[in-house]
């Protein structure tokens, strides 16, 4: 039986943090640990090491933003995801900049929390490409680069431009008709050729330098 994904839950509300580990709890996810502040998610991010933190925005002590520039200088192999009631740009571009693996709104369905955790666990960008587009819309475009700058080939050119558009990795072997193995070896390489560390990162790589529409 394949292991069990670990996630830490950080909410300033009880009865948040309460309906999200029953969801989780449901879809056979492990809630290893919950925290109400900032600090205590950073706490226990350090003791438990989950797969996934679902961080809220607004907390006390350390809000959601610091605690996951922190983390994520800290332990870049967590990935977390915002949870949030604020749909903000500001908030957003933050997140993304910080290394947010995912930003998500507790107005969504309860489906897709474990989908979006399950998703992030996988290394995936659980940010909507067009909510990332949005974001970017007033950013300037930097110099378009050719692949030979940053030493991409024309085919992790082609992944990176799939990753930006929201393609997980099934979805980019389908469509460049390759492995699915073939795919996370061109990804691990766009990774290391840009200097980021997940698919986000890659992706506001792309849309800043004009290399996708």
């Amino acid at each position: 039986m394949s292991k069990k994904i670990r996630v830490i839950i950080a909410d300033d509300h009880g009865v948040v943090r309460a309906g999200l580990r029953g969801l989780l709890t449901t879809a056979e996810l492990e809630v290893v640990g919950e925290a109400a502040t900032g600090r205590e998610a950073l706490k226990l991010a350090r003791a438990l090491r989950p797969d996934v933190l679902l961080l809220d925005v607004r907390m006390p002590e350390m809000d959601g933003l610091q605690a996951l520039a922190a983390i994520k200088s800290e332990m870049p192999d967590i990935s977390v995801v915002i949870l949030t009631v604020y749909a903000n740009s500001e908030y957003l571009s933050r997140a993304i900049a910080a290394g947010a693996a995912g930003y998500l709104l507790k107005d969504a369905k309860p489906e897709d929390i474990p989908r979006v955790v399950r998703a992030a666990a996988e290394g995936e960008m659980v940010i909507d490409p067009d909510l990332l587009q949005s974001v970017l819309a007033h950013t300037p475009v930097e110099e378009h680069l050719s692949p030979t700058k940053v030493g991409l080939t024309q085919q992790e050119l082609r992944v990176l431009k799939l990753i930006a558009l929201g393609f997980n990795n099934d979805a980019i072997a389908e469509t460049l008709v390759v492995s699915r193995n073939t795919v996370k070896t061109h990804v691990r390489h766009i990774f290391e050729k840009l200097g980021v560390s997940d698919r986000t990162q890659a992706a506001v790589w792309a849309i800043r330098h004009g290399l996708v529409e």
